[in-house]
């Protein structure tokens, strides 16, 4: 199955929901999805809805990373929104979550 991704607006900030399957093949998609957002919303804090993904590779979180940095050239960011265990594990366990922030539900105010 490849990646599908629909761009939305939830409490005036962009958010990008993926679902399928993040891997070298359906990297393209990804990003040109999340590149556009990132420079369509300069400034701005863009939400990955990763909910939909039932799998995510190495090359997968590089772009996650890679969008981030792109974000924070520009006064933005870039956060994830994943409530998966096996994700969250993964995420955990490779730093993800110290490099960006991963909240449980789109539209969450960081405390």
């Amino acid at each position: 199955m490849d990646v599908r991704c629909t761009h939305s607006t939830v409490g005036g900030r962009p958010v990008l929901h993926v679902s399928g399957e993040i891997d070298l093949s359906s990297l393209p998609t990804l990003h040109d999805h999340l590149s556009r957002m990132v420079l369509e919303h300069p400034g701005a804090e863009v939400t990955v809805d990763l909910d939909g993904v039932y799998a995510l590779d190495d090359t997968g979180l590089g772009m996650l990373l890679g969008a981030a940095g792109r974000a924070r050239e520009h006064g933005g960011d870039v956060v994830v929104v994943c409530t998966a265990p096996h994700l969250l594990q993964r995420f955990a366990l490779t730093g993800l979550d110290r490099a960006l922030e991963v909240r449980a539900r789109v539209g969450t105010i960081p405390a």
